[in-house]
């Protein structure tokens, strides 16, 4: 698609409602901040929950109605109420995974001249399916609209992944110096020793078997150090360190010790994958944030009804794994997909463990592979551009 200034969109808005804690807004953040700082639109989120904003971005304050944060403008959404003019609506709207815009903006979308750029960014899967309904189109049964469905994706035929300019650059020059790792994650409280064991973060939904994994690490062949930020599996962590998951809590049983860790901010967060050996994720944010990192990670898929994630976890593993037997059998065991309940932990991780160089072998190749779709914010505005 053929780059046209004249058509490059000045201004976007990004509606986003806080459904998955921080997943949702740790896309839609990263997404506001590439548009604002690497193509210097003008960028307006709105948010209905600041305080789960503000522990992945801390300058965000929580009583704000409207605030500037890094250059981006972000308003509490707080209803659906309000009365808008033309003036008010940016050149492209997103809205994500489908909210419903308030009535009165979409109103005024509709007597803008020329009409926004109205566009639906949904959620990242493999399936099939994606390719099909990237970029179709669908008209508002009453107003002159036009809304477009835009998938992130893992092929040519989609949006591609989020991922900034200077990121890749920033993690190899962070993983070729062992003191910045060891500066680090000695600002977390971890000590030299727990960094010389297998190194592993931990970010998973309160359902994953970890009561059965962290018996496992601590029976296990070598030192396992396990670094869980805080909020995250709080019942099952506090049950394994026999006290409340704070900040600076940790113990050791066996071959295996928790510590947990500050709630860190998005920039820290990519620090910590680039450090862990293996690193667990969540939802949808940090799983691309790991693949990026380049080291062997476990996903931990957002719950859906009819266990309907089951389907995409597969649909990821038979395109990312293939070959990688030890990582789909922990995957799908990790999720629930054949039971946890008889799962050998001790067996699974020990195979895992012994799989390890040939999953980072094959993160070198799937990052060349995402590489060659392009950037998902220039695929966006490519996108855009063509429909203005």
């Amino acid at each position: 698609m053929q780059h046209d200034a004249t058509r490059t969109p000045t201004s976007l808005a990004i509606f986003c409602k806080v459904v998955d804690n921080f997943g949702d807004i740790g896309i839609c953040w990263r997404l506001a901040r590439q548009l604002r700082q690497e193509q210097g639109i003008a960028v307006t989120l709105w948010v209905d929950d600041l305080a789960s904003f503000r522990r992945i971005w801390p300058a965000v304050a929580v009583d704000a109605a409207v605030q500037d944060v890094d250059g981006v403008q972000v308003v509490h959404w707080r209803d659906q109420e309000g009365a808008f003019v033309p003036a008010d609506v940016a050149d492209v709207v997103i809205e994500f995974f489908g909210v419903d815009i308030p009535p009165g903006y979409i109103a005024a979308m509709a007597q803008c001249e020329p009409r926004p750029v109205w566009i639906n960014y949904e959620g990242l899967s493999a399936e099939a399916w994606v390719e099909g309904c990237h970029m179709l189109p669908s008209m508002h049964p009453r107003l002159k609209l036009t809304k477009h469905f835009f998938f992130p994706g893992f092929t040519p035929n989609t949006g591609g992944l989020l991922r900034e300019r200077d990121q890749l650059p920033a993690r190899d020059r962070f993983q070729a110096d062992p003191a910045a790792r060891a500066g680090f994650l000695g600002r977390l409280g971890v000590t030299p020793d727990e960094m010389a064991a297998t190194t592993v973060s931990l970010f998973c939904y309160p359902d994953a078997p970890l009561a059965d994994l962290f018996g496992a690490w601590r029976d296990g062949a070598g030192p396992v150090s396990c670094l869980v930020p805080q909020g995250v599996a709080g019942e099952k962590v506090g049950a394994f360190l026999g006290a409340d998951p704070v900040p600076g809590a940790a113990a050791t049983r066996g071959r295996l010790t928790v510590r947990v860790i500050p709630f860190l901010s998005q920039d820290d967060y990519d620090r910590l994958l680039w450090s862990c050996d293996v690193n667990f994720v969540r939802g949808e944010d940090s799983w691309v944030r790991a693949q990026w990192a380049g080291r062997p990670f476990i996903w931990h898929i957002y719950p859906q009804d009819q266990n309907l994630h089951h389907v995409k976890l597969r649909a990821f593993l038979q395109k990312y794994a293939a070959n990688l037997d030890g990582l789909i059998d922990f995957s799908l065991r990790w999720n629930g997909v054949e039971g946890e309940s008889r799962a050998d932990w001790t067996a699974l991780w020990t195979t895992l463990q012994a799989g390890l160089p040939a999953i980072t072998e094959r993160n070198v190749e799937w990052q060349t592979q995402m590489l060659a779709n392009g950037d998902l914010v220039r695929n966006l505005l490519d996108f855009a551009r063509s429909l203005r």
